[in-house]
């Protein structure tokens, strides 16, 4: 996961202030991130329980980036403030004997300075994974998305590079989302042919809900010839939601990086998810600098 390996001592001590965690999920058995009501499975619940196990006495929880149900996390940063003293092998261990198998801790450090995992992050990384085949997956259901249609992933190239730098994304915004502004920087996009897996690898500062997947929808269209490349600028400035057509499922979807400044100490991480790794070079894998950072200020009773 990560791109230096992380040593799990014993002879650290972790706690007594706000500690980090990065893990990662497999999506599919959730309904998000966000707590629901009972009896509804979500990854802040789960993991919420086991960190209060370990630490002893009851957590709230803040993440980088809340997903959807459905959407998966091959890294996902999360704190919490604890009195609670353990090493980095006890935190990570321990946590994971209590948690699902569908979720796993891989770190735990003590969050430096006034380090928040929502604001303190300056890009998300968001990768979304096509199964390009005439024939529905199987073993991979549930992880990858699917289309017998043909597409062409140097088209779909070409037609998202209009949505690259800072934009009004009305039209790539679900109608329920709660974000005060629909201006996001989108520091880069690609879109790559793995074998029969296209693969859409998007930057930005923050998302909008159902950003990605509303992108990705748009760009099957554009790359199975349904649309035209110019569409994908042409909805862009619309700021017009209905104008974007379908959303792509949520299944495709993966978290696969957060970044932070370097003073935080979160450690940097390869991107995944794990199947797709060895498709891409070390560097293409490696966390990109980004240009424009706008870190949000953080709110005191989170």
């Amino acid at each position: 996961m990560f791109l230096e390996t992380q040593q799990l001592s014993t002879d650290n001590a972790v706690g007594a202030g706000r500690v980090a965690l990065a893990f990662e999920y497999d999506g599919r058995g959730f309904h998000g991130w966000q707590l629901q009501k009972s009896g509804v499975r979500s990854v802040e619940a789960e993991l919420t329980a086991a960190v209060a196990k370990v630490a002893n006495h009851p957590v709230d929880l803040v993440c980088a980036g809340r997903t959807d149900a459905g959407v998966h996390a091959s890294y996902q940063i999360a704190h919490f403030d604890t009195p609670s003293v353990r090493n980095l092998r006890s935190w990570v261990m321990g946590i994971n004997t209590v948690l699902p198998d569908d979720i796993s801790v891989h770190w735990a450090g003590n969050g430096v300075g006034d380090f928040h995992a929502r604001f303190s992050a300056t890009y998300r990384r968001y990768r979304y994974i096509i199964y390009n085949h005439p024939v529905r997956p199987g073993i991979q259901r549930g992880q990858v998305s699917w289309t017998f249609r043909p597409l062409d992933a140097d088209r779909m190239h070409k037609a998202a590079q209009a949505l690259a730098g800072e934009h009004d994304f009305s039209s790539f915004r679900a109608a329920g989302c709660q974000s005060r502004t629909p201006i996001r920087f989108l520091e880069r996009i690609s879109v790559t042919r793995k074998r029969d897996f296209v693969v859409i690898d998007v930057q930005a500062n923050a998302f909008l809900h159902h950003m990605v997947r509303n992108i990705a929808g748009a760009l099957m269209a554009v790359g199975s010839g349904k649309q035209r490349p110019e569409w994908i600028h042409e909805i862009l400035v619309a700021r017009d939601r209905t104008a974007a057509g379908v959303t792509a499922p949520p299944h495709g979807l993966y978290l696969v990086d957060v970044g932070y400044p370097d003073e935080f100490g979160i450690p940097a991480v390869e991107c995944g998810p794990g199947f797709l790794r060895p498709w891409f070079t070390r560097e293409e894998n490696s966390p990109f600098t980004p240009t424009h950072i706008h870190v949000k200020q953080r709110v005191p009773s989170q």
